[in-house]
């Protein structure tokens, strides 16, 4: 999902939340029921059309691969993206 999102990224996702074209959520795989984050970008046939940020990366699996996702395939929206904090950077002098 970059440049949206990078690798370590963490989300807050609502389960809840009404979903909408342009909207990033985390989704089952219908090929393998493993968690994936996508943009919705339309609805088609009763389910979400899920695409990835970067169409080129390597190894990139979306709705032009599987389809589009029934709903219930859908476990939320996420709402909130942030970094995992930093080792903090040891300050002192060499003597």
């Amino acid at each position: 999902m970059r440049p949206g999102l990078r690798p370590g990224d963490q989300l807050l996702v609502r389960r809840d939340a009404r979903v909408r074209d342009g909207d990033v959520v985390v989704a089952r795989s219908p090929e393998d029921g493993r968690l994936i984050v996508k943009r919705v970008t339309h609805r088609e046939d009763g389910g979400w059309w899920l695409e990835s940020d970067n169409q080129d990366a390597s190894g990139r699996r979306d709705s032009w691969d599987f389809g589009a996702v029934p709903e219930s395939a859908v476990v939320g929206k996420v709402v909130w993206r942030y970094w995992p904090p930093r080792p903090a950077v040891s300050r002192r002098r060499a003597r």
